[in-house]
């Protein structure tokens, strides 16, 4: 039995493995039967190196590149220039369908880059109204106002992933999600 009303906040530094978190509980809800639904972000890497970020629409499996090295955008992370049109196209609509047809929504990751679209901001705050399950990713030290909205929020339980703990929070977020006290 899921508690539809819970939402987990997974936060970190850079390299935690947020993302490796949230997939390995993706894995076990959908080994339970659930459908999730929603986008996840994942690095593109060239000659062992890091060049950039797809984004893919969990459910349909539809993947765009959203940010890389050789984007020219008035928009930029780092060395990366990013499409926001690719994270309105894919990720925007990929939240929309979870949250209309999914048991759980998924957002990896609530970060920089993607604070820049006012329609991921809006599809964000419209998810988290949703009575289903919610899963992001946040970025750890970012001071957006849409990330201090999401900490502030009563309903949102923030987990901190570490090396250390990074192989049992998924089973912890899973105890979670079924109501399971701890």
């Amino acid at each position: 039995m899921m508690n539809n009303e819970i939402k987990i906040g997974i936060t970190g530094l850079p390299g935690a493995g947020k993302t490796h978190a949230l997939l390995k509980v993706i894995e076990m809800l959908e080994a339970e039967g659930h459908e999730v639904g929603g986008m996840v972000t994942e690095p593109i890497v060239e000659g062992g190196k890091r060049t950039g970020f797809s984004i893919i629409d969990w459910q349909s499996k539809e993947k765009g590149v959203f940010a890389h090295v050789d984007i020219s955008s008035k928009f930029t992370v780092g060395k990366f220039g990013v499409d926001l049109s690719v994270l309105e196209t894919v990720g925007v609509k990929a939240l929309f369908k979870a949250a209309e047809d999914s048991d759980v929504i998924v957002i990896d990751e609530v970060g920089r880059m993607e604070v820049e679209s006012q329609a991921f901001i809006d599809t964000v705050k419209l998810a988290l109204e949703v009575e289903k399950p919610l899963i992001l990713t946040l970025h750890k030290k970012s001071r957006n106002p849409l990330l201090q909205d999401i900490r502030r929020r009563d309903d949102v339980r923030i987990l901190e992933v570490t090396p250390i703990n990074r192989n049992l929070l998924p089973y912890k977020i899973m105890k979670l999600m079924k109501g399971e006290l701890l």
